[in-house]
């Protein structure tokens, strides 16, 4: 069976746990309707040992300085979730389009800061040369599926954050800090693919 079958059979099934809708404590400050829709690509390296594509975003962004996240943004006027996501990935990292097999969306995650998000699977092919646009994206990275899956790498950080004690998970890889909303969208897909 390939990999693009294998995830749109686990994502069929029932979640094997709780999955984190958002950043709870800060989501009563943006009712659903304030919120700004958005999606990621989480691209799936069809290899014998799949990894997840990432990105670490340059210190100058005005959002998110320096955190590693999945490609992706804002979805614009007219623009579906995927199309966005597919657009994303190829402005910020040159993921061609076409070298994208698209698996299917899954759960929401609502952030604090006001965003509605969607993640978007797709396999692409090993190795594809990706290159990081200057502006937005310091580096391309892949992470390897099992070890973001492994609930033994799901740690609990706390930190002040507009006054507030503010809980999230994070992942740590390589020298690289994987948290917040990516770490908790990649917990979520940990519990529904799981045929790990």
């Amino acid at each position: 069976m390939i990999l693009a079958d294998r995830l749109r059979m686990s994502l069929a099934r029932d979640p094997g746990g709780v999955l984190v809708a958002g950043d709870a404590a800060e989501l009563a400050l943006h009712p659903a309707e304030a919120m700004t829709a958005a999606a990621v690509l989480v691209a799936v390296t069809d290899r014998t040992e799949p990894g997840l594509i990432l990105t670490q975003r340059t210190e100058t962004l005005r959002r998110h300085p320096g955190q590693v996240a999945f490609p992706g943004g804002r979805i614009d006027p007219g623009e579906s979730a995927v199309e966005a996501a597919l657009r994303e990935a190829e402005e910020e990292i040159a993921l061609p389009r076409a070298a994208v097999t698209l698996v299917g969306s899954v759960d929401l995650y609502r952030t604090g800061t006001g965003f509605e998000i969607t993640p978007v699977i797709g396999v692409i092919p090993p190795d594809l040369p990706l290159v990081a646009a200057e502006a937005e994206v310091a580096s391309v990275f892949e992470v390897p599926l099992a070890f973001v899956f492994d609930a033994a790498n799901h740690h609990q950080g706390s930190a002040m954050w507009q006054g507030e004690e503010r809980h999230f998970i994070e992942i740590p890889w390589n020298g690289r800090r994987i948290w917040g909303a990516t770490a908790a969208m990649i917990v979520n897909l940990s519990r529904r693919l799981a045929w790990l």
